[in-house]
């Protein structure tokens, strides 16, 4: 149907305006304080992660960021809330491995993280280690994978639970190595790493914080990071690479999104604090120290982020599904 002219020129006028208030809008973004959603629970990595960066990048934005913790269901439950909340750059979610990778291949969701989000920076990988019971015999990683080669169903590994990325990680390694053993689900990384250190179970890949003081008191092994790099704060456990395993990467790592919608220039002003906090030598110090890696900055923009998140879901989908791993 063609429109009078009148009525036309009446709509392209409205819409002219519109934009135009959009973009104001966009270019004084922001003029109040932002709420950066954390889907877990406070105090844990994710929550530590996106308090040390809310601090800085409040200063280059100018404004006070909230942090608020809305956990339950793998950080499902932190995320329907972001979804639901208005596109203007006032509310974001803190997401991790788990929240915006994993639990689509395990629970039923009511978004579509790729398509309801903008990306808006990769904050912090913290890439897993390798440990053992103090008694193994195995001395290095490459001794490790030929005992469990040569010892199908014997040994142990503590995983922080059912679906945790430390669950998958274990299949993984038996599918890439062909053997098997007993994975042991605990509620946590904590407990488990009390059973293994007490000669109870046999190995863990876990985080870095859990782990590294008692690697540094000698009441577990370390044989390897799953990096491309070492640890800042354990330069003397080699990588994967170094240590006999190529390319068995493995990170829980950190992202900033935003409800899709919100405006290209807000998500730019957002990613630009993300990279200054990111390149504050004491951000950088307070990450590497609980055991965290920062990537290079042309890993730290929002279509990097949107890349990465996509090569994650074609590296851990499958693993999981093939397995026949479901929530609990």
């Amino acid at each position: 149907m063609k429109l009078p002219r009148r009525q036309f020129l009446h709509l392209a006028a409205g819409a002219a305006a519109l934009r135009a208030v959009s973009n104001a809008q966009a270019q004084s973004y922001p003029t109040r304080p932002i709420t950066v959603i954390v889907p877990f629970p406070a105090g844990g990595p994710a929550d530590t992660v996106a308090r040390i960066l809310s601090e800085r990048m409040r200063t280059t934005l100018g404004q006070p960021i909230i942090v608020e913790n809305v956990a339950g269901a793998n950080g499902s439950l932190g995320v329907g809330r972001a979804v639901r909340a208005p596109a203007d750059g006032y509310t974001l979610i803190a997401g991790t491995l788990t929240t915006h990778v994993l639990i689509g291949a395990l629970y039923t969701l009511q978004y579509d993280f790729l398509n309801n989000f903008k990306p808006i920076a990769l904050l912090a990988e913290g890439p897993l280690l390798a440990v053992a019971r103090r008694t193994m015999a195995a001395n290095d990683l490459n001794d490790l994978l030929v005992w469990l080669k040569a010892n199908p169903n014997k040994a142990s590994q503590g995983t922080a639970g059912v679906a945790a990325i430390e669950h998958i990680v274990g299949i993984l390694l038996q599918k890439q190595i062909g053997t098997q053993f007993q994975q042991v689900p605990y509620r946590g990384n904590a407990p488990a790493m009390q059973d293994l250190v007490a000669g109870q179970i046999d190995l863990m890949f876990v985080d870095a914080t859990t782990a590294l003081a008692h690697v540094q008191a000698g009441r577990i092994k370390a044989y390897a990071v799953t990096a491309k790099r070492r640890l800042a704060a354990a330069p003397d456990i080699p990588t994967v690479d170094e240590a006999g395993l190529p390319g068995f990467y493995a990170a829980l790592w950190y992202g900033l999104w935003a409800p899709a919608g919100t405006a290209k220039d807000v998500i730019a002003k957002l990613n630009a604090a993300a990279m200054d906090a990111l390149a504050e030598p004491t951000v950088r110090q307070r990450l590497a120290d609980l055991g965290q890696q920062t990537v290079s900055r042309d890993q730290q923009s929002p279509d990097a982020l949107g890349a990465f998140q996509k090569a994650e879901i074609d590296k851990w989908w499958p693993i999981i599904r093939e397995a026949g791993i479901k929530a609990e």
